[in-house]
Formats: C-alpha cells, structure tokens, sequence
C-alpha cells in the first residue's frame, strides 16, 4: 500500500452519505486507459464463455474473475478504494465475494415489471437478531459501461432503505418501490453500497452491453460467499494483499486477530492511523 493511497479516505461528506443513504458515487476512480484495458479483458472472458456455450441473450454472472488477470487482482487492494473501504468497515476485512456481471441488450420493449429487489447476504437477514440489520459488509461496484441514462440495465436502488427491514414491493408485479432510482453513472465510476442497501439489477433495454465488476468486502469472521481459486495468489501478493485475500495464521486469528493477522492494521499504525 502506497502512503500516496491516504489522500482517498473517506471524506466527512461521503462518510456522511454513506451512513445515511446506504451508498456512495466516486466519479472517476478508474482512469480510461484502466477502463479501456479491463474492459478488454471482460470482453475476453465473456468472449470464452460464449464459446462455452452460454446463452448470448442472458446476462453472464461469473464470479471468480480476479484470478483470471492481474488488472482485476490490482482492484482488490486498490490506493483509490481501499481507504475508504477501511475508513467505514475498519481494518479486521477482506474481500469475501467477487462477481462480474456483462448484461446485453435484452431485445425487449420497455415495460414497468417489478424488479427483483432484496437486500444481500441471504440467510443472514433471516438468522441475524437485530434490527436494523448489521452492516457486516459493502460492495464496490466498478462501471466500465455508459449508464449515465436510464434503460440500461442500470442498477435500481432506494435511498435511505439500508436500516429497514422490510419494504413495500409492488405484489402486482408492476412498478417499483417508492423512492426507487436507476443509478446513472459514467465508465469508470466506482459505487459504494451497503448490503443491506435494497437495490435489483434492471432489465438492459438499450442497444449497449452492460459491463459491470463487484468486489464484496467484510469482516474477516464472514466466510466467503463463492468458491475462490487461490492457486499462486498468495504467493504473489503483499502483506495487505494478502489479507484482501484471506491469509491469515489460523481459524482463531479471524476473530482474534494478532498484527500477522492482519498487516492493514499495521500499516495504518505505521502510518499515525488511530487502530
């Protein structure tokens, strides 16, 4: 982690957006020459999969994509992101859940069908005993397509509902939740949302391909939510890096952790951080 990183914490502003509306928007985080060149990549992968034979007309949902290049590894523990990533969930984290989602036009017309709006975490909101719900985790959602306009497969939100429980959806299958917005955004934006933000994927009306990366961040105690492939990884990576990955000296270190546990922790201390 470079000491040039400090600049992008958390600014008051944004730490204030956050916990009262679930989400923040970072223009810019990814330069376009970043953009040009992971979208390059997607396009390859998604390119290997319809040749794998996936449906060309559905979206691709693959997780495990930060193995198959280093620009997705450079993500995970990106000078951009991760300070603010620490400043809201602290330094015992690691990133416990990668997804890329590659939505093509649908081929529909516009209609005002109920989307599948939830929370994340699945059975966590079911067995978890308080309310409002634990944050225990936020994604960053890296837009490498134009959806600065509705009707792109835009991804839904609703302000503010990340402290209920409950919402009211449409039963008849038709409109959204009050308050509900498509989040517009440029390539190259970055989107910080909490888990329990209450947010659905939208159907891609336009003739542009939606291309979107997530990366899951959380406690170290979360187990991980898909099947990461670590082969060399490790080997590869710093101390921090290692941490985003999962490393650590053994099961109790998750929720004990010592400095080895946790080097994010040690270069904050290193660096006049309050730990």
């Amino acid at each position: 982690m470079e000491t040039s990183s400090l600049q992008n914490r958390l600014t008051e502003e944004e730490r204030r957006a956050f916990n009262e509306t679930g989400y923040i928007i970072v223009e810019n985080a990814l330069s376009p020459e970043q953009v040009t060149a992971l979208t390059a990549e997607v396009d390859r992968l998604y390119e290997n999969k319809l040749q794998e034979g996936h449906d060309p007309q559905k979206a691709l949902f693959y997780t495990d994509f930060v193995k198959d290049h280093p620009l997705f590894m450079d993500l995970v523990d990106y000078g951009k992101i991760l300070p603010k990533v620490w400043d809201i969930l602290g330094w015992n984290i690691y990133m416990y859940h990668t997804h890329m989602i590659i939505t093509p036009p649908s081929g529909q017309e516009k209609s005002d069908k109920t989307f599948g709006w939830h929370q994340d975490s699945g059975r966590v909101n079911l067995e978890m005993e308080s309310h409002p719900r634990p944050r225990l985790s936020l994604k960053v959602a890296y837009f490498l397509s134009d959806l600065s306009e509705p009707g792109r497969g835009n991804f839904w939100i609703v302000p503010n509902s990340h402290v209920q429980d409950k919402i009211q959806i449409p039963d008849n299958g038709h409109g959204q939740p009050e308050g509900a917005i498509p989040v517009c955004v440029k390539p190259g934006t970055a989107v910080f949302f909490d888990r329990r933000l209450w947010h659905a994927a939208s159907t891609n009306w336009s003739d542009i391909t939606r291309k979107v990366l997530f990366y899951g961040y959380g406690y170290r105690w979360i187990r991980r939510k898909d099947d990461m492939t670590m082969d060399g990884l490790l080997e590869k990576s710093d101390p921090i890096r290692r941490q985003m990955l999962g490393d650590g000296l053994n099961c109790n270190g998750y929720y004990t952790p010592t400095d080895a546990d946790v080097p994010l922790k040690v270069w904050m201390r290193e660096q006049g951080l309050p730990v």
